[in-house]
């Protein structure tokens, strides 16, 4: 079985839990989400840790949950599994893809209509809506009805919260909303919430909380949004419309006094949430988007928060970053303080992986903008030094000699340029293709024009994780290859990326000094942030970058950033923070 595969069984068994006694099941439902969504943001295939004993190293599986999977893996199903899905109609499955659809939902219109076939049927589900029959059931009702058919609707269109939108385009939505919402004067503070505000490389839908003591008027505004396809629906304190681009916003209002509740409890995430709410118990406390209740006083008084941050403090515990708010131990650091001191924008002095579009005829695709843009780009950013990484010459277009002189000849231009260019230092390098046998796509003396080499994966992704390593290994093993770019070759939407052994390339990285790269470009985002916090472990160099190819795209490094930050990288665990001297010492060690 594939991850996604996986992952949708386990989310299945935690509806099913749902159907069956939510409260009853609190814990087993918790796990198993928990235990999907570690599942869906792997970038090495279940099967492939099993094989290798390494089923412990997924976030969030226990070792009951370890003993199911290898169960899965042996004998291709799961007793267990089978047991508590006994009785849920499989035709319930295919509606929680549906936004608005929860398991409960789905359980009843599936039920009440006999419908028992999962490939047709949200398809029957729309034809009784259309009939007039789920008005009739108890608890629906007109709106319920005329909601589902918008929600199919949208479905099939991929508008609303069904489509995944990368991280700069959510940001650019919500900062669009944000910045219309505090047109009025009713609006005194505009965040995101959600993923986005945990900055997520993919985002699905966009929710945003405003503080005001006058909701309605901010409602009213919201709901005047000039951008807006449609509201879907509108209430006293909450909002949601549909943009004409197709994507869902909410709006939640809350009081001023107590918008940094509110602020906490819808950032998330779930598994955050969680934890905290039974840490405060333990405490005596209760958490709620309204503030902080002290279950132990007879007169339950409520106690608001402002600011997240002395909603943390009032539970003895350090403000968490939203980037960290996944449950992976930054409740306990937030506890001891000792949360890292995350990375920051302004720590980044230099661009390592850019494409110019000087004429290198390469294997792959070609910058837009000049090498001089590129520079003046890099200056208004107040980079110390940017580094050219054009993807090599086309070996199978070119002799070695011609690769030589376009080499030759590409070094020399770049000298000129280093005469010209005083305020940003340029670094020469290059990025070469791994070939499958995992000699570099660049022979020794292509090599010698270069100050270093940015090696990667671009072909051959069917590969096995031992032959995939071994080929990694041997290309970094050049002492001018320092950078493994997108180390996971994962395309966000398109495609998981291929499978390495970490623990070996980490190692590699450390005794020989060589740097693992988050790639900014927002496709890709890549490391994953999960493997940025191994790497971090296991005291590895990284790099941010954008790969970029146009010098707009050079405006994605905070997307690198905040991938950092959700690996809890600080500063000291990236190159391109150290000044020109100190990054040209690590470059040439």
């Amino acid at each position: 079985m594939t991850n996604s595969e996986i992952a949708n069984l386990l989310r299945n068994v935690a509806a099913a839990y749902t159907i069956k006694d939510e409260k009853k099941f609190h814990f087993q439902i918790v796990a198993y989400e928990k235990a999907s969504d570690a599942i869906a943001k792997l970038t090495t295939e279940v099967s492939d840790l099993y094989k290798e004993n390494k089923l412990n190293t997924i976030p969030g599986i226990g070792p009951t949950l370890q003993s199911h999977l290898e169960e899965l893996m042996q004998q291709g199903k799961v007793k267990h599994f089978n047991e508590v899905l006994k009785g849920i109609p499989e035709s319930v499955f295919p509606l929680l893809a549906i936004p608005s659809f929860g398991p409960k939902k789905g359980y009843k219109l599936v039920t009440s209509f006999h419908l028992k076939n999962p490939q047709t049927v949200i398809a029957d589900v729309v034809k009784h809506a259309e009939k007039g029959d789920i008005a009739k059931l108890p608890t629906f009702g007109e709106k319920s009805q005329s909601d589902i058919l918008r929600a199919v609707g949208e479905f099939h269109k991929g508008a609303g919260k069904t489509t995944r939108m990368l991280l700069p385009f959510a940001l650019e939505v919500a900062e669009k909303m944000a910045t219309y919402l505090r047109t009025t004067p009713a609006v005194v503070k505009a965040e995101p919430l959600g993923s986005l505000r945990r900055r997520r490389p993919t985002v699905g839908d966009i929710d945003i909380a405003v503080a005001s003591d006058k909701p309605h008027e901010v409602i009213e505004h919201f709901a005047s949004y000039p951008y807006k396809k449609r509201v879907i629906e509108k209430g006293p304190a909450t909002s949601s419309i549909l943009t004409n681009g197709g994507q869902q916003i909410d709006l939640m209002v809350q009081p001023v006094e107590s918008f940094g509740s509110l602020l906490q409890h819808f950032t998330g995430s779930k598994n955050h949430n969680i934890h905290l709410r039974d840490y405060a118990l333990k405490k005596g406390l209760s958490l709620s988007e309204y503030g902080i209740k002290n279950l132990k006083s007879k007169e339950g008084v409520r106690k608001h928060f402002a600011t997240e941050q002395a909603f943390y403090q009032a539970l003895g515990m350090d403000w968490i970053p939203p980037e960290l708010r996944e449950d992976t131990g930054e409740i306990e650091a937030a506890i001891n303080h000792k949360l890292p001191h995350l990375i920051e924008a302004a720590d980044i002095k230099g661009d390592l992986h850019t494409h110019s579009s000087y004429p290198i005829e390469p294997s792959h695709d070609m910058g837009i903008n000049t090498m001089q843009e590129h520079i003046d780009a890099a200056h208004k950013l107040h980079y110390e030094y940017i580094g050219f990484s054009e993807h090599n010459p086309s070996i199978s277009k070119h002799t070695k000699d011609q690769i030589y002189t376009i080499l030759a000849k590409r070094q020399e231009y770049i000298e000129q340029l280093k005469l010209k260019n005083k305020s940003v230092r340029i670094i020469n390098l290059l990025e070469i293709d791994i070939l499958p046998n995992g000699n570099l796509a660049i022979d020794e003396k292509g090599l010698s024009y270069l100050d270093a080499a940015i090696v990667s994966i671009h072909s051959v992704f069917n590969m096995n994780e031992e032959q995939m390593t071994k080929r990694v290994l041997q290309g970094l093993s050049h002492p001018k290859a320092k950078i493994l770019a997108h180390p996971t070759g994962r395309m966000l939407n398109e495609r998981s990326g291929y499978s390495l052994d970490f623990e070996r390339i980490f190692t590699f990285c450390k005794e020989h000094h060589k740097a693992m790269e988050i790639n900014a470009w927002p496709e890709r985002s890549d490391l994953p942030d999960t493997l940025i916090r191994q790497a971090i472990d296991a005291g590895v160099t990284m790099v941010i970058d954008t790969d970029s190819h146009a010098v707009t795209h050079m405006e994605v490094m905070m997307s690198g950033v905040f991938q950092a930050r959700r690996g809890w990288a600080e500063k000291r665990d990236i190159i391109n923070t150290k000044e020109y001297n100190q990054f040209i010492n690590w470059l040439e060690t």
